[in-house]
């Protein structure tokens, strides 16, 4: 893994605050390092371990073109997940999760057609439309831009899905589930690690640790991603393997001696 951080960016990110002691979810306990003035505080020992686990999971899906979902639909984590995205060439959903998003891909991807063939239309001069007929052909392109704008190129569904809010973006992880589809998950002290095969402990209210993770992600997929033809990419999709954790595990084992 070629993305180095250290405990103390996560410190200084305050990666480690987690949500009043009152609001906690038992099964997070693991990861609870303690609490003070009844604010929970994580245990970022284990943060770095799960982090560096993800890391590594996240290069080899880059080194096999795997394509990756970046989700955060949480006002502070907007922006940072678009950016981020789109700095390493990968897709995201950052307004709102529509149901069926990647279980009914066929229809998402239907509105994606409908997108690109009413760009078309507007910027097609032969056609002659009218200042009403643009007008209402704007309105369609910016309501699907809003939602779809993030998956525009993406083709196919994902080989794995970033979540940085589990909770606000449930469906999301409900819907990688059931279709196997590995998902990668900031945790706070709040949040259920039920469906999230890839945890990470940390606060994900604060826009500093939800970008620290979001660039961690970015620069570990920008520095293995092989530039090849999307066409090639959706191409390989599914004969490309999934590393499994077990796999994971035994590549960072062999760094460490």
């Amino acid at each position: 893994m070629n993305v180095n951080f250290k405990l103390r960016d996560l410190l200084e990110a305050g990666m480690h605050l987690g949500h009043k002691t009152n609001k906690w979810n038992p099964s997070m306990d693991q990861y609870i390092y303690g609490s003070q003035d009844n604010v929970h505080i994580i245990d970022l020992r284990k943060t770095v371990s799960l982090l560096n686990e993800t890391l590594t999971f996240v290069e080899n899906i880059s080194k096999n073109n795997g394509l990756i979902l970046f989700i955060g639909t949480k006002s502070q984590a907007s922006d940072i997940v678009k950016k981020y995205a789109e700095e390493c060439k990968q897709f995201y959903v950052n307004k709102r999760w529509l149901g069926g998003m990647l279980t009914n891909w066929e229809t998402v991807s239907n509105s994606l057609n409908s997108l690109n063939s009413l760009n078309k239309k507007i910027n097609n001069q032969n056609l002659k439309l009218k200042k009403k007929e643009i007008l209402q052909m704007n309105r369609q392109i910016e309501k699907i831009e809003k939602y779809l704008g993030g998956l525009k190129e993406m083709g196919t569904v994902p080989q794995a899905i970033f979540v940085v809010d589990v909770n606000k973006d449930a469906i999301a992880v409900s819907e990688a589930n059931k279709l196997k589809i590995p998902v990668i998950g900031i945790l706070d002290t709040n949040s259920s690690p039920s469906g999230i095969d890839y945890p990470i402990p940390g606060n994900d209210d604060s826009r500093k640790s939800i970008e620290l993770i979001c660039s961690l992600i970015s620069s570990t997929i920008s520095k293995n991603f092989k530039k090849i033809d999307k066409n090639e990419i959706i191409k390989k999709k599914d004969n490309s393997k999934i590393p499994t954790k077990k796999e994971v595990k035994e590549k960072l084992k062999n760094k460490k001696k």
